[in-house]
């Protein structure tokens, strides 16, 4: 299943002697750099791939202790940085494919372990009493573990700590032989059974890594994954033939309590770290054989404020933001797929009052509030053989008018819940959600269609329309930008039209953005500045608000404070001592 860009050769007999005992005689570790020398002290698997790395041919890789945006569009990268437990990913370039190659090196990938493996299995049978009744996959791990410790002896250790007595091993009391193994050997494999009962075996060092963003297995083939900074990547995992691609894909749908078969062959579901992952199994539904997704759930969300250094937005625009949805406007957040509309719903979250009670309603959970008082509700299927009924976004969203809410959180708009979503909005509840459409005149046009419905005279309870997308910078490479921002004013039934103003957009030719409703804009003047208590005359100081909070974000950044709870916490206290209001 591992395919690596390179011929693989093991490290020379009488340099695997020299790396046992004096890692400073190896030839190859004299080459390193002394920050790549330290990590492959304390990781020899690290160093052992190096033997068979051609460092001659392709150079030797950099070191990274963390990868940064600095790193971002770099051109024939070969670099190494740490990515969980004695996991280290290698970026390398890929002369024949647009994609560079993504190798993941593991304890087991110079040595599997795989004989080790089924043996250890087998004697697993021996100590079926201590596994008995054990369902929680933390705590069988850990009696696993135990158990490996007494049926392995580690060579190259003291002999009586070894268990060994008049040269030979101590029997165990089946008796049987304790397995003799190198340190090595016996880092590999207690990684490998703890990335095989508690993790999702091969795809493990994909999910650890924080800056993958997407998994995919299109088929037969590589595995393929957007990363951050590299953008898309061909991994070394690759699957050969239909029945070893369709064995994995079973595991790995039973592994998530959500099997797959010939009858039922598609599952969404959400994994233990929140990844929503897709399956398809068998080639009767997929011609090039089973395949899944896995689209990466972030532990701390994006901050505004990061965004705002990402460029995909201004400060300025951020506090525009930040005044209408302390306003109780109502936000959709609006582009194609993967053009970052989650992640910046998430990240305006913080802009909410503290004070504020929010129920946000989903399919899969994505949407991450900082607030304290926040209902959380997710669909549910209806599941064979269950009395449980199905619970459709639609049932969520009747409940949230009744829960009293400040703000209701729509992870996505798609069907009769959007018509639900407008009522809502008719009567005074504040509502923010995403939605599939690349403008406002589509959002529309979707939104009065089938299957929402909704009457055009509703649409412009709507206030505030965000349109993202994934754009080509100048410089060629991509990147995902806030194009515009929209703000709906009415709908004129005799023409059958609705005007709306853009406030802000995007330059494309120089990356920048236009304030275009400066002076101008209806929302600014027209609802939040008699709210602030600004007579007509004097409406157009709320412009003066706005620069204000533009350069209070811009203060925060400058002192570092980006992180999401960090930046939640700052406005909660600002606003709380009246200076972010």
């Amino acid at each position: 299943m591992i395919q690596l860009p390179f011929e693989f050769k093991s490290c020379p007999q009488e340099c695997g002697k020299v790396c046992g005992t004096d890692v400073d005689r190896c030839p190859t570790y004299k080459k390193l750099p002394p920050p790549l020398q330290e990590v492959c002290k304390k990781s020899p698997h690290l160093l052992n791939y190096l033997h068979a790395f051609p460092m001659d041919n392709l150079g030797i890789p950099e070191y990274y202790a963390k990868v940064g945006r600095n790193l971002k569009g770099k051109k024939n990268p070969n670099l190494i940085y740490p990515a969980g437990t004695d996991v280290f990913i290698h970026i390398l370039a890929n002369p024949e494919d647009v994609r560079d190659h993504y190798i993941a090196v593991e304890p087991s990938l110079t040595d599997a372990q795989d004989s080790f493996l089924d043996e250890i299995e087998g004697r697993l049978a021996d100590y079926v009493e201590e596994l008995e009744g054990i369902t929680d996959p933390a705590k069988r791990l850990e009696v696993v573990m135990s158990i490996v410790d007494k049926v392995v002896v580690v060579k190259n250790t003291n002999p009586v700590k070894a268990g060994k007595k008049n040269g030979k091993f101590s029997l165990l009391s089946s008796g049987k032989e304790k397995l003799a193994i190198t340190p090595v050997q016996f880092a590999s494999l207690r990684y490998l059974l703890r990335r095989k009962l508690e993790g999702l075996g091969l795809l493990q060092p994909l999910i650890d890594d924080p800056n993958i963003e997407d998994i995919s297995c299109s088929g037969l083939g590589n595995i393929f994954v957007e990363h951050k900074l590299f953008g898309g990547l061909r991994t070394s995992i690759c699957f050969d033939d239909h029945p070893e691609l369709d064995k994995f894909v079973i595991q790995l749908a039973e592994g998530i309590k959500h099997p797959v078969t010939f009858r039922e062959p598609c599952v969404d579901a959400t994994l233990p770290d929140g990844s929503r992952i897709n399956i398809v199994y068998g080639t009767d539904v997929s011609k090039r054989g089973s395949n899944f997704t896995i689209r990466k759930f972030s532990g701390t969300p994006i901050s505004i404020l990061e965004l705002a250094g990402f460029g995909t937005l201004n400060y300025e625009m951020a506090a525009y933001l930040s005044i209408i949805l302390q306003e109780g406007m109502n936000v959709w957040v609006s582009g194609e797929t993967a053009s970052g509309k989650t992640t910046l719903l998430n990240a305006l979250t913080t802009f909410i009052a503290p004070e504020a009670k929010i129920v946000s309603i989903e399919d899969t959970p994505e949407v991450q509030v900082p607030h304290h008082n926040w209902i959380r509700g997710v669909t549910r299927g209806s599941a064979k053989n269950s009395e449980a009924s199905e619970v459709s976004m639609f049932d969520l969203l009747k409940a949230a008018l009744r829960q009293r809410p400040n703000l209701i959180i729509v992870g996505e708009i798609r069907g009769a819940e959007g018509a639900i979503a407008f009522q809502a909005m008719q009567t005074g509840h504040a509502c923010m959600s995403t939605f599939h459409a690349a403008s406002v005149a589509k959002l529309i046009q979707r939104v009065t269609g089938n299957p929402i419905n909704v009457p055009k005279t509703y649409v412009d309870n709507l206030n505030v329309v965000v349109i993202c997308q994934q754009v080509r910078l100048p410089s060629g490479s991509l990147a995902r930008r806030i194009t515009s921002i929209n703000e709906i004013v009415s709908y004129d039934s005799v023409s059958d039209s609705f005007s709306f103003i853009e406030v802000f957009n995007w330059d494309p030719q120089t990356d920048t953005f236009n304030f275009r409703g400066y002076q101008n804009s209806y929302l600014l003047e027209y609802k939040i500045a008699p709210r602030r208590g600004l007579p007509h005359e004097k409406r157009r100081d709320i412009y003066k608000v706005l620069k204000q909070r533009s350069d209070v974000l811009k203060r925060i950044t400058e002192q570092k404070k980006t992180n999401f709870y960090e930046v939640y916490a700052i406005l909660s206290k600002a606003s709380r001592d009246g200076l972010f209001r």
